[in-house]
């Protein structure tokens, strides 16, 4: 054989190669390198923007914990606040409630006074027309003689 024929088939099967791969081979290649490169290029998208929303999300609960904190003072204070009012009205309440008892007590002292006073006034009308009988020596009527006796209770 002769060294010239021979790379000439060489070289066409070399170009029928090339040809092949190019047409049949490279294409795929290329196709698969392209999809591979938009699928990594996405990801890399997706990787920024979850990235991005990672920190918006950050100081999203960031302001949201502040804004609980404040809310929680808020109540906190309003709650001693209250309880606060709740002390002062159940003293004023209870300053009401011992006026009260102190009124209630203070009548029935009253009340008692002057039935202790009433009965020493009978007390006193009847040992007094006790005394009255024995000196005249005979017994008064209470009944006839009414007011006189209502005189000297007064008077009593």
């Amino acid at each position: 054989m002769n060294i010239n024929a021979t790379l000439l088939a060489q070289t066409i099967m070399f170009a029928l190669f090339v040809w092949f791969c190019m047409k049949f081979v490279w294409t795929p290649i290329m196709a698969a390198l392209e999809q591979r490169k938009k699928l990594i290029a996405d990801g890399l998208a997706d990787a920024d923007r979850a990235k991005h929303d990672l920190e918006l999300a950050s100081k999203r609960s960031a302001e949201i914990l502040r804004e609980a904190k404040e809310k929680a003072g808020e109540i906190i204070s309003n709650s001693e606040k209250r309880a606060g009012e709740i002390v002062e009205e159940a003293k004023v309440q209870a300053k009401a409630e011992g006026d009260r008892i102190v009124a209630g007590a203070k009548a029935e002292i009253d009340q008692e006074v002057f039935r202790a006073k009433e009965q020493l006034r009978t007390q006193v009308s009847a040992i007094a027309l006790a005394g009255a009988a024995k000196i005249l020596g005979r017994e008064i009527d209470a009944k006839a003689h009414n007011d006189l006796l209502d005189k000297l209770v007064a008077e009593i």
